[in-house]
């Protein structure tokens, strides 16, 4: 199976709200965080419970513990070959509902216009 190709939202004015993120995060949750996303490009749409589950309206979570603290980083997939991670947040019971709305109105927006909410390294 053919790696997937794993990106991370840009918003308009250039912000990458993941990687503002995981830079605010301990070291140790980090790196489990960046496994994750790892583990997300090796398997995409065949990773499952309990490292990813779908919440609604095709956006997924990649699911992390540690210490108690239930770390998760929101995607959803642009084709069959590519998933796109949103932002990441922490939760207690169910992810807020805020959070998987930022995460479609993201969607809706990369959707169109990719190229421009494409994060590239430099």
């Amino acid at each position: 199976m053919p790696a997937t190709k794993v990106v991370f939202f840009q918003d308009d004015d250039g912000g990458v709200p993941l990687l503002e993120w995981l830079d605010s995060l301990p070291k140790k949750p980090r790196a489990k965080c960046v496994a994750r996303i790892e583990r997300l490009r090796d398997l995409g749409h065949e990773l499952r419970r309990p490292e990813a589950d779908l919440l609604r309206d095709g956006i997924y979570e990649l699911r992390v513990g540690l210490g108690g603290v239930n770390y998760r980083m929101l995607y959803f997939f642009h084709g069959q070959t590519a998933a796109v991670v949103s932002h990441g947040c922490t939760k207690e019971r169910g992810v807020p509902v805020r959070e998987i709305d930022l995460a479609i109105q993201r969607k809706h927006k990369f959707e169109r216009a990719p190229i421009r909410h494409t994060y590239e390294e430099e």
